[in-house]
């Protein structure tokens, strides 16, 4: 490795480490990245895992802390929840992220792995067009004053604690109450979450070029229980009714959680700063639908001609 940093080409690999198949595409995109002379980054977290699995790997690794400054771009291995991870990892870097899926569905990656080696050349190349994703910043207020605060890119969940007692709450749109029902839970999606949690809740699927907030309820008990989609500067609050005595969990993303206590706040609205990925296929959304739902097109005839 040269003296000269700056010189040098820095990328983020990062893995679901826990997984045999992922820690081997680790090794191929680490050694694809050091013979093209760009340096592979690994996360402290898991420099431990790789070094067990291939002591060698590491020899031309730097690790993440040292260098998270110069970081171009983020090479993600594994299926959403790791590319999440990853996301969390680098929230203040503004980097983009780069996914190759080896889960099941993948939404969020670009690539899979049997186009692992086509995928790491492109990245080396530049090869590539950033896009960038809406994400949602959470507030939780408790006798006026904050008390946690967070972000996601799927969703934020107000959920029930306990399973005997259903939730009572307001739901307030843009500073207006508009409406207060008993139900297990509220999500607050982008819509590159639309296709996660709140599409299992019942809500719409949701391009991912339109800038717009959702709101879906959870087995609700109200006759205008409806999901909901506001414009992008509007905001959501959601407020535990005290008197009930009920205790809920707020989720980021099904990965951070924090207790909420009967009578607390909860303000989600647009973050000050998008989530960035990196894409190598200008496709349409429509047939990522297709093909990650593996949904029925045959009799499709295509469009009319003149």
């Amino acid at each position: 490795m040269t003296e000269d940093l700056a010189s040098e080409r820095y990328f983020l690999v990062f893995s679901h480490a826990q997984r045999e198949s992922a820690l081997e595409a680790t090794v191929e995109v680490c050694a694809q990245l050091t013979g093209s002379g760009a340096v592979p980054v690994i996360a402290d977290e898991q420099w431990d895992e790789i070094y067990e699995h291939d002591p060698a790997l590491l020899d031309a690794a730097v690790r993440l802390t040292d260098v998270q400054s110069q970081i171009e771009l983020v090479i993600v291995l594994g299926g959403d929840g790791t590319i999440l991870r990853a996301g969390e990892l680098v929230r203040d870097l503004d980097v983009p992220l780069l996914g190759v899926n080896l889960g099941h569905v993948g939404f969020l990656a670009e690539a899979e792995r049997d186009d692992l080696g086509l995928t790491v050349a492109r990245a080396l190349a530049g090869d590539y067009f950033v896009e960038e994703r809406l994400a949602l910043a959470v507030e939780v207020e408790q006798a006026g004053e904050v008390v946690y605060s967070d972000w996601s890119l799927n969703e934020v969940t107000v959920e029930k604690a306990e399973r005997e007692r259903m939730l009572e709450v307001v739901v307030e749109v843009d500073g207006r109450p508009l409406e207060s029902f008993g139900c297990d839970g509220i999500v607050m999606s982008t819509p590159t979450g639309s296709t996660a949690y709140a599409f299992s809740g019942g809500g719409p699927v949701v391009w991912p070029e339109v800038e717009a907030l959702l709101l879906v309820p959870l087995a609700a008990h109200a006759l205008f229980a409806r999901p909901l989609v506001v414009a992008p500067d509007s905001f959501f609050a959601i407020e535990l009714i005290e008197r009930t005595g009920a205790h809920a969990v707020i989720w980021c993303d099904g990965r951070r959680s924090f207790e909420l206590p009967p009578g607390a706040r909860v303000l989600v609205r647009r973050a000050e700063m998008p989530v960035r990925f990196a894409r190598l296929h200008d496709a349409p959304f429509t047939d990522r639908l297709v093909r990650k739902f593996s949904l029925p097109v045959v009799g499709w005839r295509g469009p009319a001609r003149d």
